[in-house]
């Protein structure tokens, strides 16, 4: 597993981790101290990955892929709202900050009533992009901020190839 930063909403702790709750686990993360439970195979339709392009125009398409997704997991009012929120602020930082390639991570949890979401890039850009270059300080910088306060958790995970997930987890119950 790899390393990752954690922040609870609740405490407002920020923790590095070897594998949080708040992430979703592959079956052989999950120790049972009870009986030994098999999981059932997961529906394809629980994990969606879209690969987006790495340009301004992605962050309109990953909000229409996200409202479709969690419309046909029967998640619709303000969870939906912020859901979709949170993958218009993530996907916006990937292009600002990273370099490509980018794709947009949903998963349902069918306990607990949540979705997690994650932006996947290719690591830090070498220079800030067109945005945060053309417009004062003051009008950038407050992503993570909504993030935070719209997520239960979030936090950042290394990929292997020097990339980055960047997540969020959300209650939708």
């Amino acid at each position: 597993m790899y390393a990752t930063t954690t922040r609870d909403s609740q405490t407002g702790r920020t923790s590095p981790s070897g594998g949080s709750a708040d992430q979703p686990r592959s079956a052989t993360d999950i120790k049972d101290t009870h009986a030994p439970r098999i999981p059932g195979q997961r529906k394809p339709v629980d994990d969606v990955t879209h690969a987006l392009q790495h340009r301004p125009e992605a962050v309109s398409t990953a909000r229409h892929t996200a409202h479709q997704i969690l419309a046909g997991w029967k998640v619709d009012g303000e969870p939906a709202d912020a859901a979709v929120l949170i993958v218009s602020e993530l996907v916006t930082n990937a292009i600002e900050h990273a370099q490509p390639p980018l794709a947009l991570h949903l998963h349902r949890e069918h306990t607990g009533g949540r979705v997690w979401v994650g932006v996947s890039d290719g690591g830090p850009a070498a220079k800030p992009g067109a945005w945060t270059t053309s417009c004062a300080h003051d009008e950038h910088g407050r992503g993570i901020t909504i993030v935070d306060t719209l997520a239960h958790a979030h936090g950042t995970r290394p990929l292997p190839h020097g990339g980055t997930t960047h997540w969020a987890r959300l209650n939708t119950a």
